[in-house]
C-alpha cells in the first residue's frame, strides 16, 4: 500500500475529511446568504465544533460517519439546492415539493442538475467509502490523538455559543415582521434549522390530511346579490409560472400577446406580486380567503368553489396538473365536476389547450348560474413541454438544459409558452363571447420564474428566498357586454384600480366573489380590486416557516 493510499484511509485524515465536509454548506450559506458578520461565525463555528466533537468521542470513526449518514445526505442535499438557487437553506416548502411533485416534474429537473448531483458526489461518496472501509475493518483511532482535539473544539464550541446567546439579544425576536435582521437558531443555524424545517414540513402535511374532517362542517353563508333569473359563467384560471414581464399587453416587446393584445374588453393589472414563490402555497391562497397575514385560514376555511356553490351556483374545477394530495386537490374537490385531464391520457403528455373540451362541455349543459376554476400547467420548466413542436414561434428553443449560457434558447422557449398561454385565454374568452350572457374570465399566475436574470444567475422558483422575478404575476380580468351592462359599477371599480398595484393572494378572492356578486359571512372587501376604496398596503411574502414577511426584506418593491 503507497504512503498516499496509506494517508487517505487513516482515521485521522477520515475524521479531518467529515468534519470538512459536513461543514461546507455553512460556508456555502455564510457566504451566499445576507447575514451580519457574527451570524455567519456562528454559523461556520458552532457546527464545526461540534461535528469535531462528535467524531472524537469514538474509537470507530468510520462508524461515527455512517452514524452522520442524515447529516451527510443534507450536507449533499443542501450544495444541489446552492447550485440552484445561488442560496438558501433546505426550507420547509423542499421537504412539502418532494411530496407534492409529481415524478415527472422531478425527473425534468433532475436531469438538468447532473453537474450539482456529480459535485456532491464526488464530495461525499468517496467519504462513505472511506468511512465503510475503516468500519469493516475495525480501523481505530486511539483516545491519546482524539482526546487534545476534543478539548479544543469545546473551547471553540463554548465561544460560538456565547456569540449565538449574544445574537439573540442583538437581533432580538419580532424583528422579522418589519423586515429586518431576526436570529433564531432555528431559522438562521445550520443544520438545526433544517431539522425544524423537516418538523414544520411534517406538521404541515398532518394539517394537510386532515383538512377535509376540519372543514367539513364550514360554511361561508354565502348568496348571489345578482337577479336569481340572469344566466351568469365566470371562470377563474390559475397559471403556472408565468411572470407579467414576457407579457407583451405589460410591454414586453416580444409578440407573446397577439391575440390577448386585441382585446378591448381586457383589463390589464399593473404592478401585480404574488406572496408565495411556490405553487403548493400560492395555488390555496389563491382560491381561500387565506393570505401571508391571515394563512392560518387555509385549516379551518373552506374554498371559493364552496362559496360560489353555496350561493347555488354550478361549479367545476378541472386541472391540467396530476393529483398530489394537497389543499389544491381538496378545494378543487369541493366542485360539483372534478377532473384532473392528466389522468384520462395515456402517454400523460397534456397541454392547456386540452382543458378546452371540458369547458365547452359544461358551458353546453347551459346551467343558470356556472363557475369553473381552471388550473394550467402553463410555464412551468421544461417549458419546451408545454407547446406544440408546430407552435413554436420563437427559435431556437433548444437546447433546455439548465445552463445560463442557454438563457438566449431558454427564453426562447418560456415565451412560446406565454404564447400558448395567449392562445388559450383567447379562445376562453371566444367562448364566453359566444355565450351571450353576463360572463367573466380572471387570470393569473401563482408565481413567477427566475431564468438567469441577473448577475445571481437564479434558475426556476421555490427558492426559500424570494426574487423580484419568481414573485412577477400577470392578473387580468375580461368582462362581457352584457356584464358590463347588468353590473357598470363593478367595471367601473375595476379599471379605476388598474394602476394600483396588488397582492394576488390576497386580492383574488375576494375580487372574483365581487365579480360573481357573491357576499359570505367574512367579507374582505377592502382588497377586492372591484372596490372602488381598494388601497394597496404593505406587500408581504409568506416565507418558509408561514410568517408574513414584507416584500421590501428582500429588497422587492
Amino acid at each position: 500500500m503507497s504512503n498516499k493510499l496509506r494517508f487517505i484511509l487513516s482515521p485521522t485524515f477520515l475524521s479531518s475529511y467529515a468534519v470538512i465536509a459536513l461543514t461546507v454548506p455553512n460556508l456555502a450559506l455564510s457566504i451566499t446568504d445576507s447575514m451580519p458578520f457574527g451570524a455567519a461565525m456562528a454559523n461556520i463555528f458552532l457546527p464545526m465544533s461540534a461535528y469535531t466533537i462528535i467524531m472524537s468521542l469514538s474509537r470507530h470513526p468510520g462508524r461515527q460517519v455512517w452514524i452522520l449518514f442524515p447529516l451527510v445526505f443534507f450536507a449533499a442535499f443542501q450544495m444541489v439546492l446552492v447550485y440552484l438557487y445561488g442560496g438558501g437553506v433546505i426550507a420547509a416548502d423542499m421537504f412539502l415539493n418532494l411530496i407534492t411533485t409529481n415524478p415527472g416534474e422531478a425527473m425534468e429537473l433532475l436531469d438538468n442538475l447532473l453537474p450539482a448531483v456529480a459535485g456532491v458526489f464526488v464530495l461525499y461518496l468517496p467519504l462513505l467509502i472511506i468511512a465503510a472501509i475503516q468500519w469493516s475493518r475495525h480501523i481505530t483511532l486511539s483516545a491519546a490523538k482524539r482526546r487534545p482535539v476534543r478539548r479544543i473544539a469545546l473551547i471553540i464550541w463554548t465561544m460560538a455559543t456565547l456569540l449565538a446567546a449574544t445574537l439573540y439579544v442583538v437581533y432580538p425576536k419580532g424583528e422579522e415582521k418589519a423586515g429586518r435582521f431576526e436570529y433564531r437558531v432555528e431559522n438562521n443555524l445550520y443544520p438545526i434549522n433544517v431539522f425544524y424545517n423537516l418538523y414544520l414540513a411534517i406538521h404541515e402535511s398532518w394539517l394537510s390530511a386532515h383538512y377535509q374532517e376540519n372543514v367539513a362542517n364550514y360554511r361561508f353563508n354565502s348568496v348571489s346579490l345578482h337577479e336569481k333569473a340572469s344566466t351568469e359563467v365566470y371562470i377563474l384560471v390559475v397559471g403556472e409560472t408565468a411572470r407579467s414581464r414576457d407579457f407583451q399587453l405589460y410591454g414586453y416587446p416580444r409578440h407573446t400577446n397577439p391575440k390577448l393584445s386585441k382585446e378591448k374588453r381586457l383589463m390589464v393589472f399593473k404592478g401585480v406580486r404574488s406572496q408565495s414563490n411556490t405553487t403548493h402555497k400560492s395555488v390555496p391562497m389563491l382560491l381561500t380567503a387565506a393570505s401571508a397575514e391571515d394563512h392560518d385560514r387555509l385549516y379551518r376555511e373552506k374554498g371559493i368553489i364552496a362559496a360560489f356553490r353555496e350561493a347555488g351556483f354550478h361549479t367545476a374545477f378541472f386541472s391540467n396538473q396530476q393529483r398530489n394530495h394537497s389543499y389544491i386537490d381538496f378545494l378543487g374537490e369541493e366542485a360539483n365536476d372534478v377532473c384532473f385531464i392528466r389522468e384520462h391520457i395515456a402517454n400523460g403528455i397534456t397541454y392547456d389547450a386540452q382543458l378546452l373540451p371540458y369547458v365547452r362541455k359544461e358551458l353546453s349543459k347551459r346551467p343558470r348560474k356556472l363557475f369553473i376554476v381552471l388550473h394550467m400547467y402553463g410555464s412551468h420548466f421544461n417549458y419546451r413541454d408545454r407547446y406544440p413542436k408546430a407552435d413554436a414561434h420563437f427559435l431556437p428553443d433548444l437546447p433546455t438544459e439548465a445552463k445560463a449560457q442557454n438563457r438566449p434558447q431558454l427564453l426562447n422557449a418560456y415565451d412560446n409558452t406565454i404564447l400558448e398561454t395567449d392562445r388559450f385565454l383567447a379562445n376562453l374568452i371566444s367562448m364566453l363571447r359566444a355565450q351571450g350572457c353576463i360572463s367573466a374570465m380572471l387570470y393569473t399566475s401563482d408565481h413567477g420564474e427566475n431564468i438567469f436574470d441577473d448577475d445571481r444567475k437564479l434558475f426556476l422558483h421555490a427558492s426559500p428566498r424570494p426574487s423580484t422575478y419568481d414573485t412577477d404575476v400577470p392578473l387580468m380580468v375580461w368582462t362581457s357586454r352584457e356584464y358590463d351592462r347588468s353590473h357598470p359599477s363593478i367595471v367601473k371599480a375595476l379599471r379605476s384600480n388598474l394602476h394600483k398595484g396588488a397582492e394576488s393572494n390576497a386580492s383574488v378572492f375576494p375580487t372574483m366573489l365581487s365579480i360573481g356578486g357573491i357576499k359570505t359571512r367574512r367579507n374582505l372587501d377592502s382588497l377586492s380590486l372591484a372596490n372602488p376604496a381598494y388601497k394597496l398596503g404593505t406587500r408581504y411574502y409568506l416565507n418558509d416557516h408561514n410568517h408574513a414577511v414584507p416584500l421590501s426584506a428582500y429588497g422587492i418593491r
